[in-house]
């Protein structure tokens, strides 16, 4: 089967079924073992930031090294059963199904006024403190969980995987799972985990910015404003932490005409972030909704592009392009 064929049913297998909660999942495994190897690399190397970039070697060349062995694996034992496990591991590494789930598990109650049920489900989504947030913190704190994890969770490792296929798409979720685990700034991980953040940064550039532009034509095909998407993409998508958070964010503030950023609460302690979009309408549950079509669409359109893309070059090269 083709790569083309691979990503369409894992991308269908995503969509029906999500992630089992009681299946082992990869990206667990990877996070696991990053923490594992954390201490004897601590132990060994006096230097923090060695010690962190020792560590992205090993977890992400290993990773690399065993969906390699995998997959290929698989395919030497028969055809048919590579292309299984090809599927399966391109599946793991997509969470379409399960973003969705999450953030319709805090708009549900919000749209029935129970926000302490809501605030529950939205703090197994994000890291920010959420015990007093009103249904607006909310509605934003969900809407932008769903715009940046579009890229992290669906459009980037789909990108690997028309470049690479499914080891690439592995390899890019150690990447975001090294993140994720040690890419923080704090005391523990401030040059440890600095290696980490950094290939993360490099391995979401063009993904980010891509998802983004294909963001205003999503936004016209989901009933939203492409136009007005377009315009605060280009005025604030440097407004973020991340060199690359900001660029989906924006896009997706200026479609839906609301405004993200603002001030959060970790740990009690506040934090405020640049402002994208216009408070051109208050963020509402049905914000929440608007996101998750823009997202599905938007991962659509990725998938479109991608494949399109990876079969011109592949004509090109071969020689069979005609312009």
């Amino acid at each position: 089967m083709p790569l083309w064929m691979h990503l369409l049913a894992a991308l269908a297998l995503d969509a029906v079924c999500g992630d089992p909660p009681r299946w082992p999942h990869p990206v667990q495994a990877i996070g696991r073992a990053a923490l594992a190897v954390e201490a004897p690399l601590r132990r060994r190397l006096d230097d923090g930031f060695r010690a962190g970039l020792v560590a992205v070697m090993v977890m992400v060349g290993g990773t690399a090294l065993l969906s390699a062995a995998v997959v290929y694996g698989a395919a030497a034992i028969h055809p048919r059963f590579g292309d299984l496990v090809s599927i399966l591991v391109l599946y793991t590494t997509l969470a379409t199904r399960s973003l969705s789930d999450h953030a319709r598990a805090v708009q549900l109650p919000l749209q029935q006024g129970d926000l302490t049920t809501a605030r529950a489900q939205l703090a197994r989504l994000v890291g920010r403190d959420t015990e007093q947030l009103n249904e607006a913190e909310i509605s934003r704190a969900t809407v932008e969980s769903v715009a940046e994890n579009t890229v992290d969770g669906v459009t980037a490792p789909l990108l690997f995987a028309v470049v690479g296929g499914p080891v690439a798409a592995m390899t890019y979720k150690a990447i975001n799972t090294l993140d994720s685990t040690f890419g923080y700034k704090t005391e523990r991980y401030l040059h440890f985990g600095r290696a980490a953040a950094r290939l993360d940064d490099a391995a979401n550039f063009i993904p980010a910015r891509l998802t983004a532009l294909l963001t205003i034509p999503a936004a016209v095909l989901a009933g939203r404003d492409g136009h007005n998407a377009w315009r605060i993409l280009l005025r604030d998508r440097h407004n973020h932490p991340s060199p690359n958070g900001g660029q989906i964010e924006a896009a997706v503030a200026g479609a839906l005409h609301v405004r993200l950023g603002g001030e959060n609460r970790y740990f009690g302690q506040p934090s405020f972030r640049p402002y994208l979009g216009d408070a051109d309408q208050t963020l509402t549950a049905q914000h929440i909704g608007a996101g998750l079509r823009l997202m599905f669409w938007t991962t659509a359109l990725v998938a479109v592009v991608g494949l399109i893309s990876r079969s011109a070059f592949i004509a090109f090269f071969n020689g069979s392009f005609t312009p």
